[in-house]
């Protein structure tokens, strides 16, 4: 499978078992950690993300290194019209006046922080820039939130499939979130066929878990490169405002 250009390096993510994304080694060998913590980078290899710790051996002190966005160019949109990658966004803009309830129900939307209408545009808007560049898009997974849901619908239409196991993470335990987190890293990393593409609509604190990136602003794609076995790559991401320039 292709890779987005030379120019833009990427981070590869692996794991065995889910452990504290602060202690997830990202590549090979912790050499590469430790230089790409001297800010220098190796080839094919790219910048770690928040959260990486860089290890100089028993005893060292780790080294966090802090995530490097990666914006993205235009060649990249050919390499998503080939289909095989997963795309992960965040939900549109929400109404921060109306937080999330303890007693949150999901099956009751008047309990959770909803969309606001700036929000509701960006899904509309983003979903529209991705048939405009011609990006084929197959399994659609929402988070059981409403605000995800509706995000999802907005953007994908009606072939959304809501997955529990990719509810918010802010504010649960190490062990509510490690179910959620197992998931998430099965969608990026499961292999996508030829000719179509796998979204996830879910949140900033959840990605921000598994691989030390906040995702923002609202309504941003984040593209990953899929490699099996708990392995993936980020490679760019994708702002609501960035995809005017990105149609050219």
């Amino acid at each position: 499978m292709s890779s987005q250009p030379t120019s833009q390096p990427t981070a590869r993510h692996s794991a065995g078992r889910l452990t504290p994304w602060w202690r997830l080694v990202w590549g090979a060998c912790a050499c590469v950690a430790a230089t790409a913590a001297m800010g220098q980078s190796t080839p094919g290899q790219g910048a770690l993300p928040a959260g990486s710790a860089a290890s100089g051996g028993v005893g060292a002190t780790p080294q966090v290194v802090e995530f490097a966005e990666i914006k993205a160019m235009p060649p990249l949109l050919a390499q998503l019209r080939k289909g095989g990658y997963v795309l992960y966004m965040r939900h549109g803009n929400t109404n921060n006046d109306i937080p999330d309830q303890p007693q949150l129900d999901l099956s009751d939307c008047s309990t959770q922080r909803p969309l606001n209408a700036q929000g509701r545009a960006v899904a509309k808007q983003v979903g529209e820039a991705i048939r405009r560049a011609r990006i084929p898009v197959g399994e659609v997974h929402a988070s059981p939130l409403c605000r995800t849901r509706e995000t999802a619908q907005l953007a994908f239409g009606a072939k959304v499939k809501t997955n529990p196991l990719l509810m918010y993470t802010a504010h649960l335990t190490a062990a509510q979130k490690a179910p959620i987190l197992a998931q998430t890293r099965a969608l990026l990393s499961a292999p996508v066929a030829k000719g179509t593409n796998r979204v996830q609509v879910a949140h900033a604190p959840n990605m921000a878990d598994l691989i030390g990136y906040f995702v923002k602003p609202e309504g941003t794609v984040v593209v990953l490169q899929p490699e099996g076995d708990n392995r993936f790559t980020y490679l760019a991401s994708i702002h609501p405002d960035m995809w005017a320039r990105l149609l050219r």
